[in-house]
């Protein structure tokens, strides 16, 4: 969304591409995407393209009727055929939330956050028919805070690659861009999460706990057993005290304001903020202790 805002600003768009419209909400009706909405508030002129498949000829044919010089694609989660990425005379450039070569592939602002990475960035790159092997034009970095979610860290980067792209685009139509060949040797993947991924072992260290579940926040969301039943976790926070006696990982050993204190595998505890349990609403911690779902001693598995 802010590249696709921040475009509008600096180039004619010809023509927006974006996924179909879905299902959503409780009532699952049929809705549009965000970028659709977007471009209906930017210039309701703007053709948008919804295609459920982007291999078929009749696709390529529509593109090609736009003369396009250039492509620029943001989070599309297709992999783009090398005849489209031909079409383009200025070439296919593709906003990417991760300092390549490390996190290619659908969940790079995720796994950088769930592998307790320091710093993470933009990087601005030619497309290739490869998963995010192409050279690449420019780069900006960002700080992973201790508090960041991935929603939290992709909104920062969306504005940061927003202002990359502007940047970077006169460069790219002069034909000046220099471009830098990715490090083979450097080659990390982020796959898509699974639900399966929010599943929170309590066995690791508090720092590696405190990464997960701020790695899979807002999806698929950081969850662990209590009494056999699926708890949400939100808003971990690690304790910066000595590590907790001899206790079992998983054991609730706190609950106050601050939220409910879990003891971890290195012992120190990660203190959650907000909880959710089945078929409730999220509230605070400390209000789900009140009711005396949780309490301390229990265990999450």
């Amino acid at each position: 969304m802010p590249a696709l805002e921040r475009l509008a600003e600096v180039v004619n768009l010809v023509a927006v591409v974006t996924q179909p419209d879905r299902p959503s909400g409780r009532g699952q009706l049929l809705g549009p995407p965000a970028v659709k909405v977007a471009v209906g508030r930017l210039d309701a002129a703007i053709p948008v393209l919804q295609p459920e498949k982007i291999r078929p000829p009749e696709f390529e044919e529509r593109l090609r009727a736009f003369s396009p010089e250039l492509f620029v694609v943001v989070a599309y989660g297709r992999i783009l055929p090398q005849r489209l990425l031909d079409l383009p005379p200025l070439g296919p450039w593709n906003v990417h939330a991760s300092l390549l070569p490390r996190w290619r592939g659908a969940a790079p602002i995720q796994w950088s956050i769930i592998a307790g990475d320091a710093r993470t960035g933009i990087s601005i790159m030619r497309m290739e028919a490869g998963l995010d092997t192409g050279p690449v034009a420019a780069v900006a970095e960002t700080d992973i805070r201790g508090d960041d979610t991935a929603g939290a860290l992709s909104a920062r980067l969306g504005r940061l690659g927003a202002e990359l792209l502007a940047e970077t685009l006169p460069a790219i139509v002069a034909g000046r861009a220099t471009l830098t060949a990715q490090d083979p040797g450097g080659v990390s993947l982020a796959p898509p999460l699974r639900k399966e991924d929010g599943h929170l072992d309590f066995r690791q260290t508090g720092a590696a706990v405190s990464a997960r579940a701020r790695g899979v926040d807002p999806w698929p969301g950081a969850m662990a057993l209590l009494d056999g039943q699926p708890v949400k976790l939100f808003g971990p926070r690690l304790a910066s005290s000595a590590p907790s006696p001899e206790v079992a990982p998983g054991t609730v050993v706190g609950i106050d304001a601050g939220g409910i204190a879990v003891v971890s595998g290195d012992g120190l505890s990660v203190t959650f903020a907000e909880v959710q349990l089945p078929g409730r609403k999220r509230l605070p911690a400390a209000a789900v202790a009140s009711g005396r779902s949780i309490a301390v001693g229990m265990r999450f598995g």
